[in-house]
């Protein structure tokens, strides 16, 4: 199945109409028509509208605004409304409210608040998807099914204890295999009875939150089983619409770099991926960006729907700073830069009462068409227009990889030593946004991705080393490329048992190193690390190498260790593997990503102006698209690289030309 076929990018967003009267969507509809908005996702939170009881379903309203949008020429994705239960059920079946981590059943209340355990819920989840497929299926406006709404959340209660067992014993088939994955014998934990198994919370193996826990094995099965949990939420879902209807695209939107959800064991099951992206506006730029390359990782380089975005502001955190003039727009691009195929907003009419009143919609409370936000929206919908399809269905010709991994991402941050200082997604960031700053398309994927394509593979804080992968990496190397690896790497198995050999496990004999210790410190610690000219600054934790055929690159500037490796390089027939033993500053890694591009002719022609950001797309045709933006607030000259034609403006460009790129400006460059 494939994404929805479009002629152009579709725009627009989340849409209530069910919270206004019917004389306010003439109006509605009037501002859609302004602003070159083409496609709604209508129902998310419909459910006790559309069955206001148990045995009672009512789609009037929902018919009349699928018809409406088929009248006005846009299109629907259309949601089965089953994220937020309906008063009733939780009333009527008191097992559907969730269990949470310290033990307390919660009662009636907010949002994702289901138990994915719950037959009662699972039975209405899906009479409800099912219903709906029935009713619409083949509706002129329906483009996609947009399933449940950014899952997420973990129960404890008794039905998932018991789901949680049967999960494991077809995981790991019997009690032997489970006591000897979680390493029962510590602490006179051996299970003789499947019974005996507790989920893991505050009122079993944890103390101090999810995190700290006595057994990493068991909290780490329960993450996973919790992914697999929403998951069978899901595909119960799917497969009640596909019972009706065969062949309108599915998805649920995913929220990036959510820890909770092992994302890449739902992407073989979407249609396609889509997410909702709020980075923090203070954020650098290449969290985003990141988020949005992990989202086209998903599905092997598929483009992906950007599902939700605020026109202006948040209203979840305790500070919702405003995006300035020009914000908006380049958030857009840069989501259809690295492989988005659509830019839709969350809200399109601001809600008048709850807790998402105050956050940015298209068309706000007064309900005008002069404010600054709804003029902006109306020129990216103008912009778009003019775009055409020109990048639909383009891919991304990345030679650079990054890895990220759920797996290493749980067992790191709920380990017991080295530091519960290092984070995995920060350390991730850091490695991403020193290759996408030197100009290169970075493909981040999953452990188990096909690395072929790729001349360098950038494995940062690769905790856990599962299969083939130690071999895979040693096969880029064998044909010539380069593999990075960092500090805490390659530490355990699968079952988050410490590899007994050398640190980095199977990764030592690739590096060309043994780490016998390795030193933690508190944040303010610093190590200065030489790296030739270069003096970075290291932090957090500080292992000590011992080259076993790999060359010191940088070396440690204090303490005992002083002048010890702090980065290697191994080389290996025609490739490279390189280690870095310390949480090195970002000029640090910004220096040896670059060094490790430059080997392989991957460093961009804009890689002087950091504020530039840069992604190529091919389309099905070949045409070659180079995406240029600028983050700065001050206009960037450049010079041009290959002769092209902005796509936006018209305006053509030589070899060697010079032109300025506007204050957070965008190109969208059809190279020739």
């Amino acid at each position: 199945m494939t994404p929805p076929r479009t002629p152009k990018i579709p725009y627009g967003g989340d849409y209530n109409p069910e919270q206004w009267p019917e004389e306010v969507w003439d109006e509605d509809h009037r501002l859609f028509t302004r602003a070159g908005i083409d496609t709604l996702t209508v129902g998310v939170f419909s459910w006790s509208l559309t069955q206001p009881a148990e045995d009672t379903y009512d789609f009037t309203a929902l018919d009349r605004v699928l018809d409406r949008a088929a009248a006005e020429g846009r299109r629907v994705c259309l949601a089965t409304g089953t994220a937020a239960l309906p008063p009733w059920l939780a009333k009527r079946h008191p097992e559907v409210n969730r269990t949470d981590f310290e033990g307390r059943r919660h009662r009636y209340g907010q949002r994702h608040n289901f138990c994915p355990g719950s037959p009662a819920y699972r039975r209405a989840a899906t009479a409800l998807a099912g219903r709906l497929a029935e009713r619409y299926a083949g509706h002129p406006a329906v483009l996609a099914w947009h399933i449940n709404n950014e899952y997420g959340g973990v129960c404890y209660c008794d039905l998932c204890a018991d789901a949680f067992r049967a999960w494991l014993r077809e995981r790991h088939g019997t009690l032997d295999a489970l006591n000897d994955a979680w390493w029962t014998t510590f602490w006179s934990h051996r299970y003789t009875d499947w019974d005996q198994i507790e989920p893991p919370s505050a009122l079993t193996e944890h103390w101090r939150g999810p995190d700290h826990t006595a057994f990493q094995g068991i909290t780490l099965d329960y993450h996973r089983f919790t992914t697999d949990a929403l998951l069978g939420c899901f595909l119960a879902e799917k497969e009640a619409i596909r019972a009706h209807d065969p062949d309108t695209p599915v998805t649920t939107n995913f929220m990036g770099m959510f820890r909770p959800l092992d994302y890449h064991r739902w992407a073989p099951h979407l249609d396609f991926a889509s997410w909702d992206s709020y980075p923090p506006l203070d954020a650098p730029p290449t969290v985003a960006a990141l988020a949005h390359d992990l989202m086209r990782g998903l599905k092997d380089g598929a483009p992906f729907w950007l599902m939700e975005q605020t026109p202006s502001t948040t209203a979840c955190r305790d500070v919702n700073p405003l995006r300035r003039p020009g914000e908006l727009r380049l958030a857009t691009y840069q989501a259809i830069a690295h492989g988005a195929d659509a830019a839709l907003y969350f809200q399109m009419r601001a809600s008048r009462g709850a807790c998402e009143k105050y956050h940015g919609a298209v068309i706000g409370h007064a309900g005008r068409d002069d404010t600054r936000v709804f003029r902006e929206v109306a020129e990216v919908g103008e912009e778009l227009e003019t775009l055409g399809g020109a990048t639909l269905g383009a891919r991304t010709p990345a030679r650079t990889a990054l890895l990220f991994d759920w797996d290493s991402w749980w067992a790191l941050e709920m380990s017991d030593g080295p530091s519960r200082l290092v984070r995995y997604q920060e350390v991730a960031h850091t490695y991403y946004r020193a290759a996408r700053q030197a100009g290169a398309d970075v493909d981040v994927v999953p452990v188990t991705a096909d690395l072929t394509p790729y001349d360098v593979v950038l494995a940062p804080v690769l905790h856990m080393v599962k299969g083939d992968l130690a071999a895979r990496l040693e096969a880029v190397t064998a044909r010539g490329g380069t593999v990075l690896a960092t500090f805490l790497s390659g530490r355990v198995d699968e079952h988050d048992r410490a590899f007994l050999t050398d640190v980095p496990g199977p990764l030592a004999p690739l590096m060309g190193i043994r780490i016998d210790e390795w030193d933690a410190r508190q944040a303010e610690i610093v190590n200065p690390v030489h790296l030739g000219d270069l003096t970075a600054d290291a932090r957090l934790v500080f292992e000590i190498v011992r080259p076993r055929g790999a060359e010191p690159v940088g070396t440690y500037g204090a303490d005992f260790y002083a002048g010890t490796p702090a980065v290697t390089r191994h080389r290996v027939g025609e490739g490279e593997a390189w280690y870095v033993a310390t949480a090195l500053d970002q000029p640090g890694v910004d220096h040896v990503v670059r060094r490790i591009l430059a080997r392989h002719d991957l460093v961009g022609p804009y890689a002087g102006h950091t504020a530039v950001e840069t992604a190529t797309r091919v389309a099905p045709d070949g045409t070659r698209l180079l995406f240029l933006l600028n983050h700065a607030p001050e206009p960037a000259r450049l010079t041009a690289h290959a002769p092209a034609v902005d796509l936006l403006t018209g305006e053509h460009t030589e070899r060697d030309e010079p032109f300025t790129l506007d204050p957070l400006g965008v190109a969208v460059l059809r190279l020739q």
